[in-house]
């Protein structure tokens, strides 16, 4: 038997078992609706998988509502929500700010504990850098999708002529041509977050991993850079809006939103990328995360459709535009069973040196949890606060 044949094996006996579960749960009822909430622009990667769930299982979802929010909105809401019993979300699909977040405030139902049995086995079927990633959410979510991330710059040639290959170089440039360079707030942008927390492991801090008494060279650069900075958009979107406008030279940039503007024509398809000296990956991900207080019934069902999305199938529709690229988080699901488009579009504005940037460059984990709220807290106040708008 293959391999791909073995881990489709491993998915496919979790997500039956499961199914039945499921139907069992759903027996005596009528099928239920989901609400979910999409905090890190997922949906992108995974509407698709969650549309055929449903049109499979008829019986078990009668309707999947589907809505984006800004990651930090969404805990307080939440907490509302369970303080008050009636908790009217079933699933977000988050990156590691909203995770973090809800782990730090005890939202997230314990998934790789109390549901365990009722999922695959998750450490048969992801690729090495998935667990890895996975260990962030400390065993209350399940990837669905991961990204090399960043931190990478992304600059158009005809303006930036002296590409910066070190922290120094990029500040002085950026003092040079004022407001030319962006990055969005870290808690509501991926390739934000990434510039933060690589930031440490480039300018060789402390302790990379303790924002609060070891980044002191990072604090001290951010706000030196921020003096050369317009403002600092709630989301990564605005950043490649101007950036592909022209309102912006150069910005902070990962894999995924290198790739995605580039083939939607948001931005010129001649936009380059640079590494900094001391550069690591901060590996990047998206997880569905279940928030506590709904019926058991729904959790089977919840469980079912979890299942069902890391499967071989439901994975490749991830390669989508290449916004997350790769994108798949479970094993041996290659760019050719993706859809016509995805690989079309890969093939096209796919870059040759990414290939040895990801084997050669050492991959860390994003911060701990209550470490990363840290740091955003920290950003705001002593980074955002400082930029008006």
């Amino acid at each position: 038997m293959s391999p791909i044949d073995t881990t489709r094996r491993a998915m496919l006996g979790g997500a039956a078992a499961l199914a039945a579960t499921g139907a069992t749960a759903r027996a005596q009822g009528a099928p239920v609706t989901l609400n979910i909430v999409d905090i890190a622009g997922n949906l992108q990667l995974t509407q698709r998988g969650f549309e055929n769930y449903r049109k499979a299982n008829p019986n078990l979802v009668s309707r999947i509502g589907f809505t984006q929010a800004p990651a930090p909105e969404i805990p307080g809401k939440l907490k509302a929500q369970q303080d008050a019993g009636r908790v009217d979300i079933d699933m977000v699909l988050s990156g590691n700010d909203g995770l973090a977040a809800g782990i730090d405030q005890n939202l997230w139902v314990p998934l790789l504990t109390d549901y365990k049995t009722k999922l695959p086995d998750l450490d048969a079927i992801l690729t090495p850098q998935s667990r890895k990633l996975s260990t962030a959410a400390q065993g209350q979510a399940v990837i669905v999708a991961q990204c090399p991330g960043g931190p990478i710059f992304e600059y158009m040639p005809d303006k930036v002529k002296q590409v910066p290959t070190t922290a120094e170089e990029l500040l002085a440039w950026c003092k040079q041509n004022p407001k030319r360079f962006m990055y969005a707030r870290p808690a509501n942008s991926g390739p934000g977050r990434a510039f933060m927390m690589g930031l440490p492991y480039i300018l060789g801090d402390k302790d990379p991993r303790d924002p609060d008494k070891g980044w002191d060279k990072t604090w001290a650069y951010m706000a030196e850079l921020g003096s050369t900075i317009e403002y600092y958009p709630t989301g990564t979107g605005a950043v490649f809006k101007e950036f592909g406008e022209g309102s912006r030279d150069m910005v902070a940039s990962h894999v995924g939103w290198d790739l995605n503007p580039r083939i939607l024509g948001i931005v010129p398809k001649e936009a380059d990328i640079f590494t900094l000296k001391g550069f690591h990956w901060i590996g990047d991900s998206h997880f569905m995360c279940v928030p506590k207080g709904l019926p058991a019934e729904k959790m089977a069902v919840i469980c079912d459709l979890i299942s069902f999305m890391l499967q071989p199938a439901q994975q490749a529709l991830i390669y989508d535009k290449g916004y997350f690229y790769p994108g798949p988080a479970v094993k041996d699901v290659p760019l050719s069973m993706a859809p016509r488009e995805s690989r079309d579009a890969i093939e096209e504005f796919g870059r040759a040196k990414y290939a040895g940037l990801i084997a050669d460059t050492p991959m860390e984990l994003p911060l701990d949890a209550d470490k990363l709220v840290l740091a955003f807290r920290r950003w705001d106040q002593q980074v955002g606060s400082k930029v008006a708008k």
